[in-house]
């Protein structure tokens, strides 16, 4: 008796793209929606890369959407270029660690996954569009907290050699602020080296010199950002215990196109400060915190929060409230942030566009 073989799954002519992006090269792969992966295809990390892979994946048939993995580091020009030509651009996280040991690793497998999570639904994340004011913030921002982390090192190394300088130095810096204490061994004008009287002076005057410099750049930076965060969005900024930085944070985990966030659950599950169900056998209704998200925007919140509690009347009756019914203060903290994530989700759906701040 022979076998009955099936036929041949012929192409329906709908496509998915998935694409595993890295620094010089990316790899991606064609999944037709019923005929199953179709071929592989590396390209360079470039312009003439990008257009290659469009009449590349174009040859097989309609588009639907390209899966790609890093649309916000490695794989930011690709996302760029291909919005560019009106594609559909899905975010596609890295494959589980699970699955990567059942099934072995390499880039074409991983462009193949990117592929498959678009066409299951696994992935419906849509990047963001990095083209306006929020990304103007995170780029301003990431250079505003590089010069705060190293001025803070220059005041730390400055105070750690003050204890070598001479009685009148150390004399002469006690108790002032650390831009007083700057200011003044700026000034110093040492000599020649003869000595580590002489050497120290030098090195306490280039530290100094550091610090006033950082302390400049950041003060620039800062003012930048607070002028295209009260710019974009004045609302948040108008709202109680949410200073200039912590609407920056939220405007950069939001991106210029806010919409893709569907409801203020996805952006407090963005934001880490969902809880999630921890229920299991005999117990029931049982959560735990959610340690996933965001976690410069979850200690954003989390310090809106905190000065909420400390001066806002509202809050404060809230907090007795709670606190008499037998909640810790951990528990209140973590229903705080959930409102104010609500709060900060509101206020952003009746906000500005975004994208149109883009001089």
């Amino acid at each position: 008796m022979t076998g009955l073989s099936l036929p041949d799954v012929l192409p329906s002519g709908h496509i998915v793209v998935g694409v595993d992006t890295h620094k010089h090269v990316h790899v991606a792969a064609v999944l037709d929606t019923t005929a199953g992966p179709r071929s592989t295809l590396s390209i360079s990390a470039d312009r003439q890369g990008f257009e290659i892979l469009l009449v590349w994946a174009g040859s097989f048939g309609r588009i639907i959407a390209f899966g790609i993995e890093g649309t916000g580091s490695y794989g930011a020009s690709l996302t760029s270029f291909v919005r560019q030509h009106d594609f559909h651009v899905i975010e596609v996280s890295r494959p589980d660690r699970r699955l990567r040991r059942l099934n072995g690793k390499s880039d074409t497998l991983d462009a193949e996954h990117a592929a498959r999570a678009v066409l299951s639904g696994a992935a419906t994340a849509i990047p963001k569009m990095a083209s306006g004011t929020a990304e103007m913030v995170r780029q301003l921002k990431v250079a505003y907290d590089s010069a705060i982390k190293a001025r803070t090192a220059s005041m730390v190394t400055l105070k750690a050699m003050l204890i070598h300088a001479p009685e009148d130095l150390r004399a002469s810096t006690e108790g002032k602020t650390p831009v007083t204490i700057a200011r003044t061994l700026a000034r110093l004008r040492p000599g020649s080296l003869r000595d580590t009287a002489d050497s120290i002076r030098h090195v306490l005057r280039t530290l100094s010199r550091r610090w006033l410099s950082l302390d400049e750049e950041a003060k620039t930076l800062d003012k930048m950002i607070h002028d295209l965060v009260q710019k974009a969005v004045p609302q948040l900024v108008e709202a109680y215990g949410i200073s200039t930085h912590i609407a920056a944070e939220i405007l950069i985990v939001v991106g210029d196109n806010p919409e893709r966030i569907k409801s203020e659950a996805a952006l407090a599950k963005l934001a880490g400060v969902s809880p999630i169900p921890a229920s299991s056998g005999m117990t029931s209704g049982r959560y735990r915190i959610n340690r996933g998200g965001h976690r410069q925007l979850n200690a954003a919140i989390y310090r809106a929060a905190i000065v909420r509690m400390r001066s806002h009347e509202p809050t404060k009756a809230y907090v007795a409230r709670r606190t008499a019914e037998g909640k810790t203060k951990r528990d209140i903290v973590r229903c705080l942030k959930r409102y104010i994530i609500r709060e900060v989700y509101r206020l952003l759906q009746h906000g500005c566009n975004l994208a149109e701040y883009t001089t």
